[in-house]
């Protein structure tokens, strides 16, 4: 009773795979009545000529420093001979490829999400052997069903006001909606740029990034103490719990330690 049935296969052809080539044959199918069919693999789509993690081995290996010409000779190690296939044109190909889709990815509308709390960072990243580290501006949004989002990643100059400004005003233009809290680390760039933007949500230093700040006038040994220590303040279930919570932690390490404890409590409110 099925309306369609098996009919041989397609011609073999070789996929490049990280265990090297191997060679398919994709099963074809006709329909009873005789009338055309369509049939497309999701294992094996149209034209595959190699594995999604060749590509991921590409890219890695890119960013690593390996030029486009030198890409083959260098993943001949891990792929056999199959690394012959990735050429300079091919790796040109797989740029221009990744290019499209980061700019369409960038493009996404945002109207149909509503935004409670965003998570923003400028973090440092070396890339392509000798050359300076690049400052990628993140921000990620928690909806109001409580799903994370990675909303953007731009390249910046450092943490400035007007690159994160930049950010904030696509995200605005993108149909992003004014989220009631941001959370982010000490620099200001961001702060005067999201008080600008968005004027009406609150500011709030992130957790994580001040207990590697405190951690930083501490020995080693005490790390894992004073760590539990600031956890007993961020997951105070009060404002006076936690504060009481900030009280305890002078009265422990500021005799010794007076820089970390200072770390912390000269921005207790904005924690």
């Amino acid at each position: 009773g099925r309306d369609v049935v098996r009919n041989g296969y397609l011609p073999e052809r070789s996929v490049t795979t990280v265990v090297g080539d191997i060679e398919v044959e994709v099963p074809r199918i006709r329909a009873r009545d005789g009338e055309p069919i369509n049939f497309a693999s999701k294992l094996i789509p149209p034209y595959l000529r190699r594995s999604k993690s060749i590509d991921a081995w590409v890219a890695y290996a890119y960013l690593k420093g390996i030029s486009e010409g030198d890409m083959a000779r260098v993943l001949e190690v891990v792929l056999g001979e199959g690394a012959k296939k990735l050429t300079p044109n091919v790796v040109s190909s797989l740029k221009a490829k990744w290019r499209t889709e980061f700019d369409e990815w960038k493009k996404q509308d945002l109207n149909k999400f509503t935004f409670s709390y965003i998570y923003v960072d400028g973090i440092y990243q070396k890339i392509r052997g000798d050359n300076p580290k690049l400052c990628v501006l993140v921000v990620i949004g928690v909806d109001d069903q409580g799903k994370k989002h990675l909303l953007t990643l731009e390249d910046g100059t450092r943490e400035s006001t007007q690159s994160w400004h930049e950010v904030l005003v696509d995200l605005k233009s993108r149909g992003m909606n004014e989220p009631a809290l941001a959370i982010g680390d000490g620099a200001l760039g961001f702060w005067s740029a999201l008080s600008e933007i968005y004027p009406t949500t609150k500011h709030q230093r992130c957790w994580l990034h001040k207990t590697g700040n405190v951690l930083n006038y501490l020995p080693k040994s005490l790390h894992s103490k004073v760590k539990g220590s600031i956890r007993e303040i961020w997951m105070s279930p009060t404002r006076d719990d936690a504060k009481a919570a900030i009280r305890t932690f002078e009265t422990k390490y500021g005799a010794k330690y007076p820089k970390a404890v200072n770390c912390l409590t000269k921005d207790t409110d904005a924690l």
